[in-house]
């Protein structure tokens, strides 16, 4: 049957089945040629190229059997294993390479990029996802199935995502590779800056001395501006090089807070944030946040106050939030919700600093530590001081045994580690409170134990945001317990083994009731040597890497658990002594925690690497952890690291955790 759109050829006999058709033909004895004759078919341009390229064929003398007027099929080319060949079309043309055919080994390595992130959602879960990914690649849509992908795919590409793994089993073997990197991946990496260096001597982070210098002059005091306005350049030429600022105001635009610079520096900016955040719900909308330049804002509201975060750090705008949730829970803890929104319904202009004045340095240290980067405010979760079970519990018991009649909460603290908690058996007490109290008593320093104990009071928001509570606290002092504590420093960067005993009561007047609790209770833990035990697991100190798991090439990691709201870490030193130091490590995890929270998808694996580090963050329903290590780490060797954490942890989950605490 002809072929549509084909030539016939008058007066020539029919050839063999097995002859190629060919327009011209050449005499095998060389005696007689006929003239060859070139036909065109307008209407089937593909025609012509096979005609023309049979021509050049069999002038040539080269006769080889095709179908169809067409060049021979290549032999099969050798198959990856999960791929199977592109399909072809009616008007597909095979053609000999010019060159050896080369076939690629299937590989996880990917190929110029930073990160992988392996998600619990199946990949036909997340249609839209592939269907950009899919309009990304030179703006050519590619196979969303396996049965249509090239043969230059990867297999990270269709790699079966790990689901319903185990807690007691490893899941990041499968995902992580192979021990060592081979010969492409260091090439690779040596392309991309990195040296292959002594992991123990290698840093994490890349020199960024913008960064650097910024972040040392950070905290340095604005100077005043002149009268005569002759410095105002420089003044906000400093303001302006500030990494992150904090503003509070009211909802008619007077301002309460701000962390860096006075009220005639920030008073066009805030004039020009409210003017922003009124537009917006003058159209019965609310602002959250906008970017400008390199500059991240974001905005909060509640009632009648607007609490606005202004960053250029690498953090997620639920972060700041957490923030700003923080700042506003501290302006309650001084004036109770109630109180708050009697003084704006009287007068919608009411000047807040009156009533907050003496409270700027609990704000301004929350603010700071937030600058510096604080584990337990991106966690949201407590570290606990590291105690044998059977010396926790002790001291629990003797927490319950010297109760008083009114104490509602009582804890023993040490540096900002919870030792130990007794409470009611209904009630639970909040992180966020917890946050407060210790940012009072070991950051702000505005607890001074002139005599060893004070009498405050304050209201809990997470607890009950209405009402106050009264918190008796009292320093220790771990050499003589019975004696009673001078003034304290200012802040605990000085005194790093404070231990303070906090009763909280909802009686105003049981002071020395709770003064009587306090010293039946130092005297009970003297006696069964509690003290001695305080002692020396604050001397101790966290552990360092290579103590919890020996040979570990991790640098550092944070363990969350996630029913204790509790975390572990080991110690900053000797890679993260300097606090700007840890600020870039916090800020590596805090790119690692917007990355696992981000939505609408949660992940559960993302693995994550540079010419520096190289992280991890492994989320589960009971766990969260991070860890990074040098770049020369294998994945393997990573992973392996990751599983032995968690066995430790496991270990020692009531070592490192509260479990339950006391109850009454």
């Amino acid at each position: 049957m002809p072929e549509t759109g084909s030539a016939d050829r008058e007066g020539a006999a029919s050839p063999p089945e097995s002859a190629p058709t060919t327009p011209t033909q050449k005499s095998s004895h060389g005696s007689a040629k006929e003239d060859r004759v070139v036909h065109h078919d307008f209407a089937n341009p593909t025609l012509n190229i096979i005609n023309s390229m049979s021509r050049r064929a069999s002038v040539s003398g080269i006769s080889t059997p095709s179908r169809e007027g067409t060049p021979p099929p290549l032999p099969p080319r050798p198959q990856l294993g999960f791929l199977s060949s592109r399909p072809s079309t009616s008007h597909s043309i095979r053609k000999t390479p010019s060159r050896p055919q080369l076939v690629s080994k299937a590989t996880t390595q990917l190929s110029l990029s930073n990160g992988q992130a392996f998600g619990t959602e199946s990949r036909n879960d997340v249609p839209e996802l592939d269907a950009l990914k899919q309009r990304s690649f030179l703006s050519v849509n590619q196979p969303s199935c396996a049965n249509e992908a090239d043969d230059n795919a990867s297999v990270i590409s269709y790699m079966t995502r790990v689901e319903g793994a185990g807690e007691g089993e490893s899941i990041l073997g499968e995902i992580m590779g192979r021990e060592e990197k081979t010969e492409t991946e260091k090439t690779l990496l040596k392309s991309l800056g990195h040296k292959f260096v002594d992991g123990g001597a290698q840093s994490l982070f890349p020199p960024d001395d913008k960064f650097d210098a910024a972040f040392n002059r950070e905290f340095d005091e604005i100077e005043d501006m002149k009268v005569d306005g002759s410095n105002e350049e420089a003044v906000m030429r400093q303001w302006r090089a500030k990494l992150k600022h904090f503003l509070i105001l009211s909802s008619a635009g007077k301002p309460i807070y701000s962390r860096h610079g006075d009220d005639q520096l920030i008073s066009n900016y805030i004039g020009v944030v409210q003017t922003i955040i009124s537009f917006y719900q003058s159209t019965k909308d609310t602002l959250r946040g906008f970017t400008a330049g390199d500059v991240r804002f974001v905005v909060m509201s509640k009632g009648p106050l607007n609490l606005v975060a202004i960053t250029r750090l690498p953090e997620s705008d639920s972060q700041l939030r957490t923030q700003l949730e923080a700042l506003y829970m501290q302006i309650l803890s001084t004036l109770t919700l109630p109180n708050l929104e009697r003084m704006f319904a009287a007068r919608a202009n009411y000047d807040l600093r009156r009533p907050l004045q003496g409270t700027e340095t609990l704000l301004s240290a929350l603010a700071d530590g937030f600058t510096r980067g604080s584990p337990s405010t991106l966690l949201s979760a407590l570290e606990c001081l590291k105690l044998r079970k059977s010396h926790r519990a002790t001291i629990n018991s003797t927490l319950l045994k010297t109760r008083s009649e009114n104490l509602l909460y009582g804890l023993i603290v040490a540096s900002g580690k919870l030792v130990s908690v007794v409470r009611p058996k209904k009630h639970s007490l909040h992180p966020g409170d917890l946050h407060l109290i210790f940012n009072m008593l070991f950051e702000a320093g505005s607890v001074k134990a002139g005599g060893g104990e004070n009498w405050i009071p304050l209201c809990l928001p997470g607890f009950n945001n209405t009402g106050y509570l009264y918190m008796y606290v009292s320093f220790l002092n771990l050499e003589h317990p019975t004696e009673q504590m001078q003034e304290r420093p200012s802040t605990s960067e000085g005194a790093p083994d404070e231990v303070a005993i906090l009763l909280i009561s909802a009686e105003k007047e049981s002071f020395f009731e709770l003064r009587t609790m306090r010293d039946d209770l130092v005297e009970t833990l003297q006696r069964n040597n509690s003290i001695d035990v305080l002692r020396t697991a604050v001397k101790q100190g966290r552990q360092k890497c290579t103590d919890i798991v020996p040979g570990s090439p991790l640098r550092h990691f944070l363990y969350k658990s996630r029913g204790n709201v509790q975390f572990t870490m080991p110690s900053f030193d000797p890679y993260f002594e300097s606090t700007l130091d840890k600020r870039r490590l916090l800020n590596l995890y805090t790119k690692l925690h917007a990355n696992m929270h981000s939505k609408p998808h949660t992940l559960k694996v993302h693995h994550e690497t540079n010419t520096t580090s190289i992280a991890l963050a492994w989320s589960t329903p009971l766990f969260e952890l991070y860890a990074v290590a040098p770049a020369s780490t294998s994945r393997a060797a990573l992973a392996q690291s990751a599983n032995k954490i968690v066995q430790w942890v496991r270990r020692e989950e009531e070592r490192v955790f509260i479990i339950g605490g006391a109850v009454f």
